[in-house]
C-alpha cells in the first residue's frame, strides 16, 4: 500500500482501478442522461424524401420567371399535396400544386413557394416571387444516410438524442448500468437528522451529502446506516454493502484509537491501494478494491469531516463513478480566474480552495468562501469553485490567475440570451 501520494497520482490510482460498468436495455422514455453502450446505425433514410419545410405551393422555377409583388405569376393549382400522402401525380410545366408543411415534393417542382408569398383566388394562385432553387424544401436523406453511424457508444443522451434515436425507431436501447454506491458513516457520536443531539451528539450530514453527490451524477446510493465505532458493526456493515459496485464510507480511516476502518478492510478481503493523499482537505483517505479477481466493489474511506468528505468525493469518488457509468467527460469544467486576495500556505500539500467567482467583464474573479476549515459545510454551500493552490507553492499573490473546477453550473449560465 502507498502512502503520502500526491492527488494527482491518488487520481491515476482510482481511475487505473475503475472498470466501466456493463450494459442494460432501457425504454427510450428512460434513456435520457444515460450513457450508450452500443453504436447505433440507421436502417432508413431521413427524410425519406424530399418534402416540403413550407406551407405552399410546389412550382417549376422556370414558371415563376419575372415574377414580383407587382408583377405576379399566375399558375393553375393543378392538386393538392397533404402530408403523409403515398399516391402523388407528377407537376406538369406550367402548373403549380398545393402542398402542405412535410408533404412529399411532386416530382417535377424544383421549388416550394411558402403561401405567405403568393395569393390564392379559387383554382389559381398568384405567385410573388422567384424561388431559388430547392428553396424550403427538405432533400431526402440531408439528416441522416440509411447504414450511416449516427450515435457513438458513449454518448450521454440528452433530448435530441433521443429525438433522433426515436426517428429511427428506436424505443429501446442499451445503455451503461448506473454504479450502485453503498454509503456508510462511523462514530458512537453520530445520529440519523432526527435523533436526539444532546451530550455532544451530532446529525450524520455525510450520509446525506455523499448521497446527493452520487444522485446529482446518475448513481444509486444504497444507505447502510451508521456504524458504531466496533469493529464487528463495521464488518457488518461492509460486507452489507459487498454486492454494491462501489463502497463509500466516512470517518474511522485515520490513526486515532477508534479509526478501525482500515483494519476492517483488510479482513474483508479489501486490498488498499493507498492511503494518505498529500491535499487539504482530505489526507486521511483510503482506497481499494475487495477480492484479488477484479469482480469486488472499489472502496473509498473518506475523511470524517464533513468538507473533507466531500472535496475528496468530488476529486476521486465523482471521476470514478462517472467512468464506471460509461462517461468520457469525468472532470468539471476549468476556468483561469485572478484572485481578489493573497492566499497562503505551506508547502507540501495541494489545496483546494472554495471559492466564490464573479465576472468583470471577460475575467472571471475568484474570492476565498472565507474560513478554510474542513469542518465548516458553510464553504461548500456558498463555493461556486474550487482553486487549485499547487502543492509546491506557498503564495498566490492578489492580482494573479489560477485554475479554478467550477462546480457551480448556474455560474456558466448567461444573464442574457446573446441575441
Amino acid at each position: 500500500m502507498r502512502s503520502g501520494i500526491s492527488a494527482s497520482e491518488a487520481l491515476a490510482a482510482v481511475l487505473e482501478a475503475t472498470p466501466v460498468l456493463g450494459s442494460e436495455t432501457l425504454a427510450l422514455s428512460d434513456a435520457l442522461g444515460r450513457v450508450l453502450a452500443e453504436a447505433v446505425a440507421s436502417d432508413r433514410t431521413l427524410p425519406p424524401l424530399d418534402n416540403s419545410a413550407m406551407d405552399g405551393f410546389a412550382v417549376r422555377r422556370a414558371d415563376c420567371a419575372g415574377a414580383g409583388p407587382e408583377a405576379p405569376v399566375v399558375l393553375p393549382v393543378a392538386f393538392e399535396v397533404p402530408a403523409g400522402a403515398s399516391d402523388v401525380s407528377d407537376l406538369a410545366p406550367g402548373q403549380a400544386a398545393r402542398i402542405l408543411t412535410g408533404a412529399p415534393v411532386p416530382s417535377g417542382a424544383d421549388a416550394v413557394v411558402r403561401q405567405e408569398d403568393t395569393k390564392r383566388t379559387g383554382d389559381r394562385v398568384a405567385i410573388h416571387v422567384v424561388p431559388d432553387p430547392g428553396e424550403h424544401i427538405r432533400r431526402a436523406g440531408e439528416d441522416v444516410q440509411r447504414g450511416e453511424t449516427v450515435l457513438t457508444a458513449g454518448t450521454r443522451l440528452g433530448p435530441a438524442h433521443i429525438g433522433m434515436l426515436s426517428s429511427l425507431g428506436r424505443s429501446i436501447v442499451a445503455v451503461h448500468q448506473r454504479p450502485r454506491v453503498a454509503i456508510l458513516s462511523g462514530g458512537d457520536e453520530l445520529v440519523e437528522p432526527d435523533g436526539d443531539v444532546a451530550g455532544g451528539r451530532i446529525v450524520s450530514s455525510n450520509s446525506w451529502s455523499i448521497a446527493a453527490q452520487c444522485r446529482e451524477l446518475g448513481a444509486v446510493p444504497v444507505y447502510l446506516g451508521i456504524a458504531r465505532d466496533t469493529p464487528s458493526d463495521l464488518e457488518a456493515r461492509f460486507r452489507a454493502g459487498l454486492a454494491a459496485d462501489v463502497i463509500v464510507s466516512s470517518a474511522g480511516v485515520s490513526v486515532g484509537d477508534r479509526d478501525y476502518v482500515r483494519d476492517v478492510l483488510e479482513k474483508i478481503g479489501c486490498r488498499l491501494h493507498f492511503w494518505g493523499v498529500k491535499m487539504k482537505p482530505g489526507y486521511p483517505l483510503a482506497f481499494g478494491r475487495v477480492g484479488d479477481d477484479e469482480r469486488g466493489p472499489l472502496v473509498f474511506g473518506l475523511p470524517g469531516n464533513p468538507v473533507s468528505a466531500m472535496m475528496t468525493f468530488e476529486q476521486f469518488v465523482r471521476p470514478a463513478l462517472l467512468r464506471m457509468g460509461g462517461r468520457r467527460d469525468l472532470y468539471r469544467p476549468i476556468v483561469r480566474a485572478r484572485l481578489d486576495e493573497t492566499l497562503r500556505k505551506k508547502p507540501g500539500r495541494m489545496h483546494f480552495v472554495r471559492v466564490t467567482l464573479e465576472r468583470d467583464g471577460s475575467t472571471v474573479v475568484a474570492r476565498s468562501t472565507g474560513n478554510q476549515s474542513s469542518g465548516v459545510l458553510k464553504s461548500m454551500i456558498r463555493a461556486q469553485g474550487i482553486l487549485l493552490f499547487a502543492a509546491d507553492a506557498e503564495e498566490l499573490p492578489a492580482g494573479s490567475v489560477a485554475d479554478v473546477q467550477v462546480i457551480d453550473p448556474d455560474f456558466l449560465a448567461a444573464d442574457a440570451p446573446g441575441f
